[in-house]
């Protein structure tokens, strides 16, 4: 199973294949406990995200996972009789599209709830605009948006302070003490960068290395190569998303041969990456799209190809997990559905099982899900975990 590379336009399913695949879909959203009743109402999902800029395949694959979910459980009949409309904005990884696109949703009454905006600077943009609204599954891991008092914001995805612990605890097992990093200079790398010094901290060891990219989107990343390639760490970690392609093939090109160890943003660039992406280790914040140990990743995979997607992916997974949060904070909202109702109904989440995965929120507590693991690509570019 090679990684996917997003796709825009999906080739239909045969209708006798498509009958077949939406009894699956109906059976998979019921599990979940939404009964089939019939449809006379609907509401409104908004989602914001880079749907055609550096980030676009993250957003892509938001896109599908999350849609996937709610054509499944509208086909078993949305939330008690209630269908639910899933309504994207392209924000083009602007912080302040990305908070107009939020405004915009807030002014339609039938938006109920936000649901995975990407980036840390438009998570903030957007957490921030609409106080009144549940914003669902911000894909970031940043410590400082957590520590702010958002009783909006329901995390999903395991922070960046875990996935670095996850990320050097491994290099130790693996023998490797001498880790360096590469980040981002923006608000990003810095939440990156203050949890690898935390995580060398605990394992009293000295960076071997500190390298800076101008910012998320930069594609200046040949210095900070340079400096990682004199300093000639045993391991790299790569705290960079869509840039992270072209900072390994400067890596490479420096004549460094260094491991190199992504965070979970990396995974989005994995296609990109080609050969050199084989032996990138990289942590997960969901299951394997493809280990059907997980009840969550049975019902994504005959929910997304009942929505004509048969290839699957990390991001995808993580947008059908959030919107399988957010619908069972609407189920818990009770028979009138409303922005303050949904937002009452996700803080009443307490260990729940979300099919292998654990969410636990409560009246204080906003950080759901602390699934954290780490997976790399083998020599012929399938996904090991």
């Amino acid at each position: 199973m090679t990684v996917p590379v997003p796709r825009e336009s999906i080739a239909p399913l045969s209708t006798s294949r498509r009958r077949a695949l939406t009894g699956l879909a109906a059976t998979a959203a019921a599990g979940l406990g939404f009964p089939a009743l019939a449809q006379t109402r609907a509401v409104r999902v908004g989602a914001t995200f880079d749907n055609s800029s550096v980030e676009k395949a993250n957003g892509q694959g938001l896109y599908q996972g999350s849609s996937a979910f709610f054509n499944a459980l509208n086909k078993a009949g949305g939330i008690n009789g209630t269908k639910v409309e899933l309504v994207i904005a392209d924000d083009t990884f602007k912080p302040e599209v990305a908070k107009a696109n939020a405004l915009a949703f807030e002014k339609d009454s039938s938006v109920l709830a936000l649901v995975h905006p990407l980036g840390t600077r438009q998570t903030a943009a957007v957490m921030d605009a609409v106080p009144g609204i549940a914003v669902v599954g911000p894909i970031t891991g940043t410590i400082s948006l957590r520590k702010k008092v958002s009783p909006n914001t329901f995390w999903v995805r395991a922070n960046y302070d875990q996935e670095v612990d996850k990320l050097v605890s491994t290099a130790i097992v693996l023998g490797q003490s001498r880790i360096g990093l590469v980040h981002s200079d923006d608000p990003l790398g810095q939440s990156v960068l203050g949890a690898f010094k935390n995580a060398l901290v605990k394992a009293k060891l000295e960076p071997a290395v500190i390298a800076t990219t101008p910012n998320t989107t930069s594609m200046e990343v040949g210095p900070a190569a340079d400096a990682i390639a004199k300093a000639k760490p045993q391991v790299i970690v790569v705290g960079l998303a869509g840039t992270a392609p072209v900072f390994l093939k400067a890596l490479r090109e420096a004549g460094n041969s260094s491991s190199a160890y992504g965070l979970s943003i990396t995974a989005s660039a994995l296609a990109a990456m080609g050969d050199l992406a084989r032996g990138l280790g990289f942590v997960i914040v969901v299951p394997s799209p493809y280990s059907t140990k997980y009840e969550i990743v049975r019902r994504y995979q005959a929910d997304m190809v009942a929505s004509g997607v048969k290839e699957f992916s990390l991001t995808s997974l993580e947008g059908y997990m959030n919107a399988a949060v957010l619908a069972e904070g609407m189920r818990r909202a009770g028979g009138s559905l409303t922005r303050a109702s949904v937002m009452s109904g996700l803080a009443s989440i307490e260990n729940f099982d979300l099919g292998g995965v654990k969410i636990n929120y409560g009246r204080t507590n906003r950080e759901g899900g602390q699934f954290v693991d780490v997976a790399v690509i083998g020599s012929r570019g399938q996904m090991l975990s």
